[in-house]
Parts: structure tokens; C-alpha cells; sequence
């Protein structure tokens, strides 16, 4: 029973992530919603990519994924150039704009985190962002394993 306890204070502290989740869309510029933010930040992370190598890394469906690459691309933050290896598809890359934007969205971001959690050690930091590094691979290997079996 404890043991599942503990998984049910776990789904409730997700739950309740949602209010950080929020505050941090609230300091983003208003031209760059939180799904415009996640694409900038993706093809910053991974390099140039294909919308289906996207749409993976989004979880989402393509529909979804072609209406955030509309906003940024419409941004100029993107652009779209043909795949040498596949003439009908096109590999997205961030411009210096988009770059720019990415630092915009990291400076507020960081700023944002450094204020709420100025009370908490370096140590409790790093702890946090260790646990949560390796929660995001657990799903992430879950999914892997899911779309191969």
C-alpha cells in the first residue's frame, strides 16, 4: 500500500506542475506560444530535421506539427529547405532570428526559475534537474519501447 501511496503523491505533484508550467508560458513573448517555443527549441537541441523527426520528438501528429511550423517559419525564426536525399520533403533550421529568439526564450526562462527557486541550495538544483533528466529518458525509453513492440 505504501508503495502505492507514493506513485499517487507522485500523479498529484504532476497535476499540480501544471501552475509552473503555466507561469512559465506567462513570461514568454506573446508572438512565441509555448508550442512555438518547444519547436525553436527542439531544432536548437537537435539540429536540422524533417517535420516527421518533429512530430516525433513534439509526440504530436503532423497537423499539429505543420501549424507550429507554420507560426515560426511565419516568424522568419525557421526556414524550410528542401532534403537533398528526398526532394518532396524539407528539412527545417533555425535562422539568426530564430536563434535570437531561443536566447530570449532561455534568458526569461532562467531569469524566472533563478527568482522562484532563490531559496533553494545549488545542490537541491542540480538534484531537481538530475531527477527530472532522468524522468523525461524513463518516458522517453518507455515510448521507444512501446513503437517497437
Amino acid at each position: 500500500m505504501a508503495e502505492q501511496a507514493r506513485y499517487e503523491e507522485l500523479a498529484r505533484q504532476f497535476s499540480a506542475f501544471g501552475a509552473v508550467k503555466r507561469e512559465m508560458g506567462r513570461i514568454m513573448p506573446p508572438e512565441c506560444p509555448s508550442g512555438s517555443a518547444v519547436v525553436l527549441t527542439l531544432l536548437d537541441r537537435y539540429g536540422d530535421m524533417r517535420m516527421s523527426r518533429l512530430a516525433e520528438l513534439l509526440a504530436v501528429d503532423m497537423s499539429v506539427t505543420s501549424r507550429h511550423v507554420a507560426h515560426v517559419a511565419g516568424h522568419g525564426w525557421i526556414e524550410r529547405l528542401p532534403d537533398p536525399a528526398d526532394k518532396r520533403s524539407r528539412i527545417l533550421r533555425l535562422t539568426p532570428s530564430g536563434r535570437t529568439q531561443i536566447g530570449e526564450l532561455s534568458r526569461r526562462s532562467t531569469e524566472l526559475l533563478a527568482h522562484r527557486l532563490a531559496h533553494w541550495s545549488d545542490e537541491e538544483v542540480w538534484q531537481l534537474a538530475r531527477l527530472m533528466g532522468r524522468l523525461r529518458d524513463s518516458f522517453g525509453a518507455h515510448q521507444t519501447t512501446q513503437h517497437t513492440t
